[in-house]
């Protein structure tokens, strides 16, 4: 596998196998927060309704393309340095204005520019400051592999724009069909380009990456319950409701990052070449999203719980969740447990069955959860995760053990 000569090109340093995440990464997550605060507040306006949420999934599926993009490039270019460190500045500037243009993206609010048209020109920028600089570094290394590969994969870039700037001449269903298009356009169109040419320097670095990305998902979690209680007392409902709803945030972080995470990263340190690619595109690129959307989904319904339980708006003390709210706390868990099967799948082969009938009693729990106090319903749903995590961490102590102690 090449990498960029340092001293022909000291503006451009390739990264090492032993790097970690750089403070400049980790700066640009920050946008990808208020990115997803955004797309939450827009599947929360009032009144809820499914097509908000399925359009703010559009979003969220869109931003995480173009985090994931500087993710591989930050494994290919220091990030904090040279050329690597103007890229991850002027994708931060991009993405901002893409997440600031959030509230209109489907709906133009008058004056100004049209929003649409904003959110399709500034993903084409995030896009292609990415495609320059994998292009540059494959250039500076003489990587024609790598440059066949950016190739094949651009057509992808320019197809979903294409879709994009015909959505934002639309309204209503046919706009959102245009919106699933253009992921599909970028999503499959990676997929047919192959991964023989992708370079991937450092499975540590790209292991740490996306579980750094989980971390901030699970950090919106926590926002949404205390966004949920703003300007209400404190009092016994609000404080079992946020205990409980961090256990879960808490329970999701365990069943991330307690064996699963560490296996993952050794595997992929393994690998080289082609293979270590492909299993990073699937395992990481593609399967993070899931769990990064389910995260996002109990987010939305977190934050009606609370703001049931404080009597905050039209909400009553003691009174049920909404169908939607519920449903998508309920459906958001489950999400995140099913990728991280399949996650887990691409990564050892195994199937968490336990996982897999617990997502199944979560879903099959949806009508007793519609017909309980909202607390209660929050109860139920934290009683299941909390019980398969105690269940695995007790049935698989010795392998857990070994997994987690083991040298390198």
């Amino acid at each position: 596998m090449r990498a960029v000569s340092t001293e022909r090109h000291p503006r451009m340093q390739a990264v090492a196998e032993d790097a970690r995440v750089t403070p400049i990464e980790l700066f640009f997550d920050l946008v990808f927060v208020f990115a997803i605060t955004q797309v939450t507040s827009l599947m929360g306006v009032e009144p809820i309704s499914a097509r908000g949420i399925v359009r703010g999934l559009l979003l969220l599926s869109l931003l995480w393309w173009c985090w994931v993009g500087y993710a591989w490039l930050g494994n290919v270019l220091r990030a904090d340095e040279g050329l690597g460190r103007l890229a991850m500045f002027g994708a931060m500037a991009a993405m901002f204005v893409v997440a600031l243009s959030v509230p209109e993206a489907f709906d133009d609010l008058d004056g100004g520019w049209s929003g649409p048209v904003v959110i399709a020109l500034g993903y084409l920028a995030v896009r292609l400051l990415h495609l320059t600089m994998l292009w540059l570094a494959a250039g500076a290394s003489d990587d024609r592999a790598l440059r066949g590969q950016l190739i094949r994969w651009a057509p992808s870039v320019v197809g979903g724009t294409a879709f994009l700037l015909v959505a934002s001449q639309l309204h209503g269903a046919p706009q959102t069909l245009a919106w699933a298009a253009a992921l599909v356009a970028d999503y499959l169109g990676t997929i047919l380009a192959g991964a023989s040419g992708w370079r991937l320097n450092s499975a540590a670095h790209f292991a740490e990456r996306h579980g750094l990305i989980v971390i901030i998902a699970l950090g919106e979690s926590i926002v949404a319950i205390g966004l949920g209680v703003v300007h209400v007392p404190i009092a016994g409902p609000i404080v079992a409701a946020s205990v409980l709803g961090l256990t879960l945030a808490a329970a999701i972080w365990w069943a991330y990052f307690d064996v699963v995470y560490l296996v993952a990263e050794r595997t992929l340190r393994r690998l080289r070449g082609e293979a270590r690619a492909r299993l990073a595109r699937d395992a990481y690129s593609y399967l993070h999203l899931p769990m990064i959307a389910g995260i996002v989904l109990m987010a939305l319904g977190l934050e009606e719980v609370l703001a049931g339980v404080a009597g905050e708006g039209h909400h009553e003390i003691g009174d049920a969740l909404a169908t939607l709210p519920l449903v998508a706390m309920y459906s958001g868990v489950a999400l995140f447990l099913l990728g991280h099967v399949a996650f887990t799948f691409r990564v050892e082969r195994l199937v968490k069955v336990r996982r897999v009938i617990a997502a199944g009693l979560m879903l099959v729990l949806i009508p007793v959860g519609l017909n309980v106090p909202a607390l209660a319903a929050l109860a139920v749903l934290v009683a299941v995760m909390v019980t398969l995590i105690v269940a695995e961490t007790i049935r698989f102590a010795e392998a857990r053990e070994r997994i987690r102690h083991e040298e390198d």
